[in-house]
């Protein structure tokens, strides 16, 4: 079984769009819990929040790695942004059976990536995604690794990773907006 998720309810069928990757695909997991991530993106939410209007398409903000054993790690890269991100957001864990026109390989454990429309065989309406995401760390099924576990060493690549991204986001004033805000960025000083 393939895993999809999306905040849109009542899909039959579902269709590739662009993301990150500058390529229109549909991503799926191997594995339900990885997705729950997905059903929300902390960029559009703090936009959206926020009153910043923006009508292109939005940067993801997708905090997570994976631990040496495969499970995926979600990363709060300051305090609160998992509940902030995830609380009472509710969506949808579509699944499929098999994708018949894979897209390109993607760097992410379990991923299979198609590049046509590819019908739901079943779906799932997740009523609180942090909700989910906490029942799948007490499960063991993901890990959640906090703000204020991180070492200097995380918080360093952090900070130097949000510049970085800051920097190249030119064309992303969302994610800017976001950026800014969130790591108490001053465009000033970088």
């Amino acid at each position: 079984m393939l895993y999809h998720a999306s905040p849109v309810a009542g899909l039959t069928v579902l269709q590739p769009h662009i993301s990150n990757h500058g390529v229109p695909m549909l991503y799926f997991s191997q594995k339900r819990e990885n997705t729950l991530v997905y059903l929300s993106n902390a960029v559009e939410k703090f936009c959206r929040e926020t009153g910043f209007a923006y009508d292109g398409p939005w940067q993801k903000w997708g905090p997570y790695g994976f631990t040496a054993d495969g499970r995926q790690r979600l990363e709060e890269y300051y305090p609160g942004a998992l509940e902030e991100t995830y609380a009472g957001v509710s969506g949808y864990i579509y699944t499929a059976e098999k994708v018949t026109r894979r897209g390109h390989p993607i760097p992410i454990p379990g991923t299979v990536t198609s590049r046509g429309a590819v019908p739901v065989a079943g779906c799932e309406f997740i009523p609180d995604a942090w909700a989910a995401i906490r029942r799948a760390e007490s499960e063991g099924l993901l890990v959640l690794h906090r703000y204020d576990e991180m070492t200097e060493d995380e918080l360093d690549w952090m900070r130097r990773t949000v510049r970085e991204e800051y920097l190249q986001a030119a064309d992303h004033p969302e994610y800017r907006h976001f950026l800014q805000a969130k790591f108490r960025l001053d465009p000033q000083t970088l």
